[in-house]
């Protein structure tokens, strides 16, 4: 199937433990839905939802209004920066020509969310200014107000921030021989132009969070092999995780012999789950 007429869109739910539940969003997610990783520390699930626009946007709201129907923030309780029950909800063009229509999407998403009554942000192209999904988290109610939806956030479902993309990778590093401290010391050395970081706890262990921002330039490789630079005497990376999906390109630009190493493989390729974007129609 074409990346062409076909989009993404990678819903951040801040539950990750219950397991009905999560099944019944993916249910909710209809034809769409392709993936969901979750992680029960973070308490957080990313559901990987691709359609043509029409299909995308219909199933991006029955599941979002199951979302919110469902949480409860104010029980909530996980590692991950979180302000809403619907985090995050960006929408990605496969074909990076189409990115208007996935702008298109990303603000009728907004604007029904608003009407809803979820103090709405957006992030991307806003009125031709650039603005991140880090300028929402720092800035959501103090310098920044909801784009739609109530000035202040409901306490059960807080606010969600809507975005428009380009793909990038969730992508996570476990390391031990290091403490907190250290972990969010290492995250901090790693972040650079292309790699935002975060270090935590994880349970038991000890993570470094990435996003990697233009995942074809600077890629899960190039992530690792700057981290062990980073890593004092004795420490070591002993997970990559991948959350989500990955462009096949990512895997194709590093060696096969890595894949495992780095948490990637075929199965978690958008290709992977696109082959039944034509039959469902």
């Amino acid at each position: 199937m074409a990346h062409h007429d076909v989009f993404e869109c990678v819903i951040n739910v801040s539950e990750g433990q219950d397991e009905p539940i999560l099944r019944q969003f993916e249910r909710s997610a209809g034809s769409s839905f392709r993936h969901r990783h979750s992680d029960a520390w973070h308490n957080r699930s990313v559901f990987t939802l691709i359609n043509s626009a029409d299909e995308l946007l219909l199933d991006v709201q029955w599941m979002l209004r199951n979302v919110i129907d469902a949480l409860d923030l104010e029980f909530h309780d996980g590692v991950h920066p979180r302000f809403g029950v619907v985090d995050v909800v960006p929408f990605v063009a496969l074909d990076p020509t189409q990115r208007t229509q996935a702008l298109a999407l990303r603000n009728q998403t907004a604007e029904w969310l608003g009407d809803l009554g979820v103090s709405t942000f957006l992030y991307g192209d806003v009125n031709g200014v650039e603005r991140t999904l880090p300028d929402v988290r720092k800035g959501a109610f103090v310098t920044l107000s909801p784009d739609f939806g109530p000035t202040l956030p409901d306490e059960e479902t807080g606010a969600t921030a809507v975005g428009e993309r380009p793909l990038l990778l969730a992508w996570n590093m476990f390391v031990e021989g290091v403490d907190l401290p250290g972990a969010k010391g290492l995250a901090n050395q790693l972040r650079r132009p292309g790699i935002r970081t975060l270090g935590l706890a994880v349970g038991p262990r000890l993570q470094v969070s990435c996003n990697l921002i233009d995942p074809l330039a600077v890629g899960p490789a190039v992530a690792y092999d700057a981290l062990i630079e980073l890593l004092p005497q004795g420490a070591a990376i002993t997970e990559c995780e991948l959350v989500g999906l990955a462009p096949r390109a990512v895997l194709d630009a590093i060696d096969p012999h890595r894949w495992s190493q780095l948490g990637l493989s075929e199965e978690l390729t958008i290709e992977a789950h696109l082959e039944n974007v034509a039959t469902s129609r």
